[in-house]
């Protein structure tokens, strides 16, 4: 049947000389693998949407379980501040990247809404990483390994005084040994990161200290707890570690 259905590629693999085969993110169909045939051609009206992060409504040729067959497609959104802009573009390729480990593991459709509405805000300007550290934490939910953020990991206590990766969460002052003590602020965002609506965000004025220790935390979280290792996350290490 066809169907017209909005998604966005999220990998790419060329397919014989002239044509691709693309996978789509959408919230109905989940994952849909596509052939774009000849959209590599100079000629072909397929040519500029068959990229990895085109956002757009695809009409499909739609084979259940099978490789379909994309017949055209009307952009949403280009993502042009993204596209032209190199950290832009690492933090996007990060998310596209991670959605698609996550949804391998918990294939449930709200996991799109927040891979889209985080593109937006960055292709919108809004500070990458704190974006990418809001999805981050998020996604802890789908993949079931979320840090404990309604009071201390061991006791319960709500007099919390820091993060622990290790220990899973919000630690208070009793069972805190030697882990390092965060601001409060920190301590906060991360809660807050997991509650927040992205669509919502209207300003985000958050100091850069404050900023780096959440990224500090989820940074070693994912290490210890997801088996999620991405060249792409390598990558944008590396750049966020020049810019800081």
């Amino acid at each position: 049947m066809v169907i017209d259905v909005d998604g966005i590629i999220i990998k790419t693999t060329d397919y014989k000389d002239s044509s691709k085969i693309i996978d789509i993110l959408t919230k109905e169909y989940g994952i849909i693998g596509v052939i774009a045939k000849g959209c590599k051609t100079l000629k072909s009206s397929l040519r500029s949407v068959c990229e990895k992060l085109t956002f757009a409504t695809f009409t499909i040729y739609y084979k259940k379980d099978k490789l379909s067959i994309l017949s055209e497609a009307s952009v949403i959104n280009n993502f042009s501040n993204i596209k032209k802009d190199i950290e832009k573009i690492s933090y996007a390729s990060f998310l596209i990247d991670l959605t698609s480990q996550v949804y391998k593991q918990n294939s449930d459709n709200e996991i799109y809404d927040i891979l889209i509405s985080a593109l937006i805000k960055i292709n919108d300007n809004f500070n990458p990483l704190v974006i990418t550290n809001i999805v981050e934490l998020k996604y802890l939910e789908y993949l079931g390994v979320m840090p404990k953020l309604d009071g201390c990991t061991i006791c319960g206590s709500k007099n919390v005084v820091t993060l622990s990766s290790d220990k899973g969460g919000y630690l208070c002052s009793k069972c805190r040994i030697n882990e390092p003590i965060i601001s409060d602020k920190a301590i906060k965002l991360v809660r807050m990161y997991t509650l927040v609506d992205i669509n919502k965000i209207s300003k985000l004025d958050i100091n850069k200290d404050v900023i780096k220790e959440v990224n500090d935390f989820i940074d070693d979280y994912y290490d210890r707890y997801t088996g999620l290792y991405l060249k792409s996350k390598s990558f944008l290490k590396n750049i966020i570690n020049v810019k800081n």
